[in-house]
Parts: structure tokens; sequence; C-alpha cells
């Protein structure tokens, strides 16, 4: 059977995307910075018209054309949009793979037939992507390297040993080959494949290297190129259906039981672990009802994570019976081999098996913890942060001691700029045995925190004689005295 290649390009694949979500009709580039300095990074049309090209300064080109709609160009979004589109390719054929960041290649051997030939497979993938608001230039050759050529420079079918005729009047850069190799090349007359056939090998070879005949034979198929295609994305879901429906929990518990083995086992093989799990059970009256578990740690351990189904398992309507069951891990991420410790556990895992079953009654949201905060100021100095979704923070670098418990300020009854020997808070008088400090704080002006309007604050721990430990500041500006926290 010939082999048979389909080489897509995508010469605005950017601006085309961006376009898609937004049209303008105006002359419309996508900038990122490079160099210290915007440049365009992809153009429309009616910028090209205009004047304008890839790598061209942003400043220089809105003086060249004062109307021009620009954008920040998103690299990620195009390479996730390249990967759609390649899946959207396989409807022509299952070999698929990436030719760079804008184009894509097929391997169409024995399946152009489904289409109705080469051509009309080629021109219903070309309309198609035009519908889409996509410019595609489509090439169809024996070889991978002519079919790319023919793509670059207009589009084209070349049967099956007309390669060499249809390159030959194509420029050399059309062999895939570096710009600098091109321009030596054209520097000496041959600007054209053609040009370069009559042209002696070996001579050739001693002048441009390897490379250059390497793209040549490759073109003309004398030598091998690979088609790879992409991966498919592991996809951690499992099913089962029943000859007989069930309705109790412990026979719905024993079905997911052998389904979570084999979801584990999917999961080990890649080295993941699932952060939510969903389990999907499916009514003989064609309801279904889901279980959701969202784990505070990633976890592929099926032992481990059974008895978290148990609670949305028993609040479950079974109805007439249940006839399948559908387990998925929703949210996957990276889980390498671990050393385990005693007890059969990594180093922490037994605190966040803790998490997930509080997390699993009232949410891991709601199970949170303390982070350092980059402020002086005592009530910005840490932020409440989910448990699950944070790492714990080390040893916090204070200074000076900080209380346990934080109140807003607390007028006590005291006069005076030392600190008092007696005073009253929350109707108890209280009595001072040792005092330490001051320790002055400034407001953070750029907050605009209402609390501090007064200004400075000098703050003091007093161990009192009926056993209280108390954090007071004075403030200078509107003299007065407050207590704002309690040592351990």
């Amino acid at each position: 059977m010939q082999r048979r290649i389909v080489s897509v390009w995508f010469p605005r694949l950017a601006s085309d995307r961006s376009l898609r979500r937004r049209p303008v009709s105006a002359p419309f580039v996508l900038s990122h910075r490079e160099k210290n300095a915007e440049r365009i990074y992809c153009l429309n049309e009616a910028a090209s018209a205009a004047g304008l090209h890839a790598g061209m300064g942003l400043a220089d080109a809105r003086s060249y054309c004062p109307e021009l709609v620009s954008r920040a160009a998103d690299v990620e979004a195009d390479r996730a949009f390249l990967h759609l589109l390649a899946r959207w390719a396989r409807r022509y054929c299952p070999w698929v793979g990436l030719e760079g960041g804008d184009g894509l290649v097929l391997d169409i051997s024995g399946a152009a037939h489904l289409m109705g030939g080469e051509g009309k497979l080629a021109s219903d993938m070309a309309g198609r992507l035009m519908r889409a608001g996509l410019q595609a230039q489509v090439g169809v050759a024996s070889t991978r390297g002519a079919a790319w050529a023919l793509a670059h420079h207009g589009g084209g079918l070349a049967a099956a040993g007309e390669e060499r005729a249809q390159l030959a009047g194509l420029p050399v850069a059309a062999l895939r080959i570096g710009a600098d190799v091109a321009t030596k090349l054209e520097r000496l007359g041959l600007r054209t494949v053609g040009a370069l056939l009559e042209q002696p090998r070996a001579s050739l070879a001693r002048r441009f290297g390897k490379e250059l005949m390497l793209r040549l034979d490759q073109a003309l198929g004398e030598a091998p190129e690979m088609v790879s295609p992409l991966r498919e994305p592991p996809h951690f879901a499992v099913r089962m259906s029943l000859p007989e429906p069930i309705g109790l929990a412990g026979d719905v518990m024993a079905g997911t039981a052998r389904l979570l083995e084999r979801l584990c086992d999917k999961l080990k093989a890649q080295e993941a672990g699932a952060r939510v799990l969903r389990l999907v059970l499916r009514r003989v009256d064609m309801g279904a009802q889901e279980v959701e578990l969202r784990l505070a740690r990633p976890l592929r351990d099926s032992a481990r994570i059974l008895p978290l189904f148990e609670r949305g398992v028993g609040d479950i309507d079974a109805g007439y019976g249940i006839e399948q069951l559908r387990l998925e891990a929703v949210l996957v991420e990276p889980l390498p081999v671990q050393q385990l410790g005693r007890g059969g556990l990594a180093k922490g895992e037994g605190l966040e098996d803790l998490m997930t079953r509080l997390g699993s009654r009232i949410g891991l949201e709601n199970v949170r913890r303390f982070l350092p905060a980059d402020s002086h100021i005592p009530e910005r100095s840490f932020t409440v942060a989910a448990a699950a979704f944070s790492e714990p923070a080390p040893p916090w670098g204070v200074a000076r001691p900080r209380p346990v418990l934080l109140f807003p300020p607390e007028v006590i009854a005291a006069t005076g700029l030392r600190v008092p020997t007696h005073f009253r808070w929350r109707r108890m008088g209280l009595s001072v045995l040792r005092a330490e400090g001051p320790e002055r704080i400034a407001p953070e002006w750029w907050m605009g925190e209402e609390s501090w309007r007064t200004g400075l604050r000098d703050y003091w721990r007093v161990q009192t004689r009926q056993g209280h430990r108390l954090w007071i500041f004075y403030t200078p500006q509107n003299p007065g005295w407050y207590a704002q926290g309690v040592f351990a």
C-alpha cells in the first residue's frame, strides 16, 4: 500500500484563534514581550496589507497603522488549541501528529477512499477549517517533506511518484532547511529545488553539510521519516454493568470496591493520584445518582479511599434498582512513588486522611490553616487558607512573640504615658507584675486601614498578678490605652 501524507499549515493560527472569540474588522496583531520590547507575534491579513510583519515593534507598528488593534498573545492557549485541532483531525484518519507549533501531519494511507479520494479529503478539510474561521493550506504527497513543502507554498496534491516534478518549481526554503542555508543557496543562484537537484551531491554536502542532503532525500522519499501520532491522554474512568439491579448500600459498596481497585491500578501506572472522585449510579428508570468525593491530597490507595464513600452511598436513592456503576477521577494530580513509614503511611498522610474525613462532612474548604503574610500589622500578619489546597508554612520568622489570641482593640481604664500599674479590663481590676516593651508599630499608610487611623502604637507585653498575660498598646497621637491580645 502506497504511503500518503497530508500536511496542514495554519499561517495565522494565533490571530485566527483570538479573532474567533472576538472578531475585529481592522488591522489586528497579537504581541508578546521580547528583549524588553513589545513585538508582533501574529497578525491578520489586514495588518499584513498595511505593511506590518511578525517581529516588528508594536510601537513602530502603531505609528505605521494608527487604527491597529492589538491583544496580548497567549502561547499556552495556542498550543492547547492546536492539540484540539489534532483531535478533530482524527475524523479523517487515526494517525495524526503535530507539525511544529502551527501545523498538523496526517498519515492517510488506506483511509482516503473513505472520503471519496485524496482530493475530496483535502477540500473537505480546508472547507471545514475555513468555515470555522481558520486559514489553512493543505498539501498531500507520498512523503512528509513533500507534503510540508506543498502546504507551505500554496497547497496542492502530488500524485505518487510525482514529488520531484512538483517540488522542482518551489523555493529551496520548502525543504525545511534553516534560513541561513537558504540565503546562502539563493546567493549562489540556487533559488529552486529543481536547480538544487541539478547540482552534484558531493559538492553540496561538502559545502552545506548533511542536513541539506537529508532534507532533500526525505522530501523525495529516499530517506525515511516517521509520523509520530499524538498520544491520547490517559482516561481515568471505569464502569460496571450489573446483570441484575441492586439497591442495598452494601452491594453498592462492594461494586465500588471493585471499581476502585481497577481505577487505582490505572493511576499507579501513570504515577498519579485522584483529588476528586465521582461515582455515578444509573438506575433502571434511566435516572442517575452521583456521589462526589473530594480528597485532601492525591490518593490511589483503594483501601483508604473506599470507607470515605460510605456516607455518600448511604444517602442515595436507589429507586427500582441500580444497573450500572461508573467511577471517574475528575481531578488528577501527579503522585510519584514515596517511601512509606511506620503503619504503611508516608509522612503527613495521617493528618491528610483526617482532613479528608472532616471535609466529607463539613466541606474541605471549611478545614483551614493559618499562613504567614508579609505585613507588620498584627491583623494583617496572617491569612486563613483551606488546608487541603495549601501547604503548611515553615516556622514563622517573627522577631518578637505574638499573642495566641487576637481581637479588636478594647479600651482599658488607664491614664498616663507610662505602663499603668493598675487598670480595669472586661470588668476586672488587674495589677501589673511585669511589663516588656515598648514595640512601636507604624501604620501601613498605603493600605488605608480604618482601625489604624489613630497613628503609631506602642505595644507592651504585661504579666498581671491575677495570671493574665495581655498585649496592650498606647496611642501617642490620640492618648489612650487598649488591649488587643492574650498570650498563652
